[in-house]
């Protein structure tokens, strides 16, 4: 078997690849349905619903879990690697955005400061999540994992 064999045949990972695809996809339709507008930037930008990253690792913690067993150390990996994640999308990253909202607000308001142009490039705000966007999207990667498993 070729290194590309192996690789494709790697359920894990085909797994939390699909996770990450089908969350994008189901992120970038849901965002055009709220904003009336199609933005591209959705189909690979993080933060949003449901979140990808809690899909990709509860996918692949599932998977994990199904395939080596839960009491194998690849399952207790991948779920310790999940619950890191998540908590770092809601907490840390979540902030992130916040802040860089108010940044923007902040430099929207002072068009120029002294006859100087301030920055031109929006700071990126949709960073992190909310609780609901991590738990959509860890039952889209526990629902995936199951089915790919």
């Amino acid at each position: 078997m070729n290194d590309w064999e192996l690789l494709i045949g790697n359920r894990l990972l085909i797994s939390a690849v699909t996770g990450w695809f089908v969350a994008q996809v189901l992120k970038t339709l849901i965002h055009a349905w709220v904003t009336k507008s199609f933005d591209p930037e959705r189909l690979v930008g993080s933060g949003g619903m449901p979140s990808s990253h809690a899909s990709t690792v509860c996918a692949m913690a599932t998977t994990a879990g199904r395939l080596h067993g839960l009491g194998s150390p690849v399952f207790a990996v991948t779920v310790i690697l999940a619950i890191i994640v998540m908590h770092d999308a809601m907490g840390v990253r979540l902030e992130t955005g916040k802040q860089a909202k108010l940044l923007n607000q902040i430099v929207d308001s002072f068009k120029t400061l002294e006859g100087k142009k301030l920055a031109e490039e929006k700071l990126k705000e949709f960073v992190g999540h909310t609780p609901i966007q991590v738990i959509m999207g860890a039952l889209l990667g526990i629902l995936i994992g199951w089915l790919t498993g």
